[in-house]
């Protein structure tokens, strides 16, 4: 039976903070400061989430209430915070989260959904964010992205998420005179995409590594290598619904090259399933293209199962499971 990373670390509150597997290894989110408690549903005053979010200190927030945040705008998460959802069930709806210029957030086991107005995403990271995991929620129904990582921002991870009922679910990579994203690297794994149209993720310029993900009934495409960027997917499972087409290359010239070219994908040991093709690029994906093992030493991987497909559908996204017991003594 197929087994998801993490096993461990619900047994204490700050028992994830620097887990995360990949590229946000390194966030520790609010993991030095004490308990900011959410008691009210408010978009904004004593006890809202979006009060916590706006101190500049560390803090671990949790929720002491279930039901949904309705959000007038967006959120904006300072530096060295982690969001708890464990033991109970919060939904934000009308906007997302931004993090911006900021770094080390954790975001966990939470809720977004519907999303409404121009350019507005469910999680937004840019500009210049690092050192975020994401872990554990359910994303669906925005007008833009569900989560879209852009302009520098780098070293993240996002695990054990569920997406559905959405368009364009993750760009990684803004646009062709970005050419600074250069710098961006996310792992994603343990996801499960859930007919979601397309850009899972589509990438431009940065490294990502896609591991043990299930993505199914896509609707143009499941995986986009846009301008110089490098895709390693590994042990994930495409499983085509009408469109078969699992990796899509498009073609766009960075403002500082004069020729253009499309990205890189390498896939090693995916599962492709009911059609779904498993064509790469002729002359890509071999060489260029980064390996994990060169920034990160180990990741929890098996190989593609029909109990790997099973586990995925049913331990990815929000989960009713109860909030640890807090360990730490913050002086």
């Amino acid at each position: 039976m197929a087994t998801l990373p993490y096993s461990d670390v619900d047994f204490s509150l700050r028992g994830i903070a620097g887990r995360a597997e990949g590229f946000g290894r390194s966030a520790v989110g609010g993991l030095h400061g004490p308990l900011y408690h959410v008691t009210s549903l408010s978009d904004d005053g004593p006890g809202s989430l979006r009060e916590g979010c706006r101190r500049k200190e560390p803090l671990w927030i949790v929720f002491e209430v279930s039901g949904t945040i309705c959000l007038s705008s967006y959120l904006s998460v300072s530096s060295h915070k982690t969001i708890d959802g464990r033991g109970q069930r919060i939904k934000l709806t009308g906007k997302g989260l931004r993090l911006k210029d900021c770094e080390n957030i954790i975001i966990c086991n939470l809720e977004f959904e519907g999303g409404r107005g121009h350019d507005v995403d469910g999680i937004q990271i840019k500009p210049n964010s690092r050192n975020i995991w994401i872990d554990r929620c359910s994303l669906r129904d925005y007008d833009d992205g569900l989560i879209d990582i852009t302009r520098q921002s780098t070293d993240i991870t996002v695990s054990r998420c569920h997406f559905s009922d959405h368009d364009k679910t993750m760009l990684i990579g803004a646009d062709p005179s970005h050419t600074m994203d250069r710098c961006i690297r996310v792992t994603i794994h343990h996801c499960f995409f859930d007919g979601t149209r397309q850009r899972h993720p589509r990438v431009r310029f940065g490294k990502v590594h896609l591991y043990n993900n299930y993505t199914r009934n896509w609707g143009i495409y499941a995986v986009c290598a846009s301008v110089e960027s490098q895709i390693f997917s590994q042990c994930n499972i495409y499983e085509a619904g009408q469109k078969k087409k699992t990796f899509e290359y498009y073609t766009e010239k960075a403002e500082d090259k004069e020729q253009a070219v499309s990205g890189l994908i390498r896939s090693e040991g995916d599962s492709f399933l009911n059609g779904a093709q498993a064509w790469v690029q002729a002359g890509f994906g071999e060489c260029g293209i980064f390996h994990p093992s060169e920034f990160y030493s180990s990741w929890t991987i098996e190989m593609p199962s029909d109990s790997l497909k099973y586990v995925l559908q049913i331990c990815t996204g929000w989960q009713s499971i109860p909030r640890p017991v807090d360990h730490m003594v913050v002086g």
